[in-house]
């Protein structure tokens, strides 16, 4: 079994391969990961694990808290997920590559990674300035019916674009053409779907690209019939996440 150890960014969202994560780098845990992947050549990948929270806070508290108001805040790259971080986490997680990570004077980080593939969590390492985790490579087989099922989540997708579009009471934007190949589109329509984190992780989880595609065609038909009989709902853009703060 071929692992590797890379450091683990723990985030209350889900990334899914081929899709862009923004980071605001301001915990001193991830800024020593961020200095540390600024070591690596610009020519070399600089990658790093994003793994979604399931039991545990992605900003470590930093004042005095409950029930004990003088308390001192907890610290260390473990912050916040309690005394077996491995347990904090759900066990499939995506590597990022870094594109840029940007320095600012106050010494917190703008970066810009991309989702490469999935990883399977096989151990958490908390001895050092930040989180490190073994990691074990997940291959995407492709499932049966797999193009078939690629092209009805298309065009249960439009529909659903459609309704939440006029939901919001906003212009549909079709510049952007959609891609036809089955994991691509398992992915896109995945991280563009308004879907809570647990969700998210189903999918990113799924054995194969064709019950990845099967879960999301039963989930577009529920969402697009929600929809349907709401009169609005709140705006938020559609196919791009917000900056994760951390």
């Amino acid at each position: 079994m071929t692992t590797v150890r890379l450091p683990l960014f723990p985030l209350n969202t889900v990334l899914f391969p081929g899709l862009v994560l923004p980071l605001n780098v301001f915990e001193e845990r991830y800024r020593a990961m961020m200095r540390e992947l600024l070591k690596i050549p610009e020519e070399e990948p600089r990658r790093f694990a994003v793994v979604a929270i399931r039991d545990g806070h992605e900003v470590a508290p930093s004042a005095p808290g409950m029930p004990d108001p003088t308390a001192a805040p907890e610290r260390g790259p473990a912050a916040g997920f309690g005394p077996d971080p491995a347990k904090a986490f759900h066990k499939v997680a995506c590597i990022a590559d870094a594109a840029t990570i940007r320095e600012r004077a106050d010494g917190t980080f703008e970066v810009l990674a991309t989702g490469t593939n999935r990883v399977r969590v096989l151990s958490v390492d908390a001895s050092g300035p930040f989180l490190t985790a073994d990691l074990e490579p997940l291959a995407e087989e492709p499932g049966d019916e797999a193009g078939a099922l690629a092209e009805g989540v298309l065009r249960s997708f439009r529909q659903y674009q459609k309704r939440l579009a006029g939901a919001r009471e906003r212009s549909l934007a079709t510049g952007a053409d959609l891609p036809d190949e089955p994991g691509v589109v398992s992915y896109l329509v995945a991280a563009a779907m308004t879907l809570d984190t647990p969700t998210k992780q189903r999918l990113l989880q799924a054995p194969d690209t064709a019950s990845r595609l099967r879960d999301e065609l039963k989930l577009l038909r529920t969402e697009t019939a929600i929809i349907r009989t709401l009169p609005s709902l709140p705006a938020s853009d559609l196919t791009r996440g917000p900056t994760s703060f951390n």
